[in-house]
């Protein structure tokens, strides 16, 4: 089991197939290995670096939350130093991306371009009050049965295209079950905790990282104008906005979408 030790954790990450490295970042509360169905075999000419950040999956941590990003980015970074041949190309969903963000902005040496779906500079508004109040809800001991949490991050997941056909809806189930079904609510909130502390917005204009925002017009998570503005805000920024997709349908609803458009970015980078 392949596992990178740290001072204060001990990281698990798996790599595949050879060449120019491209380091994938789950989302909040998704484990690496989600990566693995639909991205890593679409990338078989780059090497596919996967792994679990804190708080979830095989990755232990012997620190206590809270976990800041800048925590996430170095363990990231320690980890592109140690397995991998740097400068590397990151690419983050969600939590992932904040993640990419900030090694970014830390670790600029270590990042050839960073490829940033779903993201944000910093919380504000709707998307701020709906991760405070997940955060204040789990942290008060609440919990979803299996059935509600499913049907009830599903909307999150996916656009209303995948809502409203019952067949795709049961294509796609098992995807949001697996990994929403059951959560770790101390973990869970202090995974959220560093994304709503995450602020990246005053640091962009120095940034000297590529960064390409992709953003899903149906994404309730982080509306495209969330993204837009850290593609309009970094020197290098660029957006890329595909319509008709949800903040998860790289996962099973339309990766072929989702993988053209990395693939078309990354291929600027070899």
């Amino acid at each position: 089991m392949p596992e990178l030790p740290l001072a204060d954790s001990t990281l698990y990450y798996e790599q595949r197939s050879e060449g120019p490295d491209l380091v994938w970042l789950a989302g909040g509360d998704q484990p690496g290995s989600d990566w693995h169905e639909f991205q890593a075999p679409a990338f078989p000419d780059f090497r596919n670096t996967t792994y679990d950040a804190r708080g979830i999956g095989r990755t232990t941590s012997e620190r206590r939350p809270p976990w800041p990003m800048e925590l996430y980015a170095a363990d990231c970074a320690a980890l592109v130093e140690a397995v991998c041949d740097p400068p590397a190309i990151l690419a983050g969903l969600s939590m992932g991306s904040l993640i990419a963000q900030q090694v970014a902005l830390d670790y600029p040496e270590l990042v050839r371009c960073a490829v940033l779906m779903g993201t944000y500079a910093r919380a504000t508004g709707y998307v701020r009050e709906w991760e405070e109040a997940e955060i204040a809800f789990r942290r008060a001991g609440g919990t979803l049965t299996r059935a509600f949490a499913t049907a009830h991050y599903g909307a999150f997941m996916f656009p209303n295209e995948v809502l409203g056909d019952d067949e795709l809806w049961a294509r796609l189930r098992p995807i949001v079950d697996r990994d929403y079904g059951e959560r770790d609510g101390e973990e869970l909130a202090a995974q959220w905790e560093a994304c709503v502390e995450f602020d990246s917005l005053e640091r962009l204009p120095g940034c000297r990282v590529p960064l390409h925002v992709i953003a899903f017009s149906h994404d309730m998570q982080t509306p495209p104008a969330r993204g837009r503005l850290v593609a309009e805000t970094a020197p290098d920024g660029h957006f890329h906005l595909l319509e008709g997709l949800g903040h998860c349908s790289a996962f099973g609803h339309r990766p072929d979408a989702v993988n053209a458009c990395i693939r078309e970015i990354v291929e600027r980078y070899r």
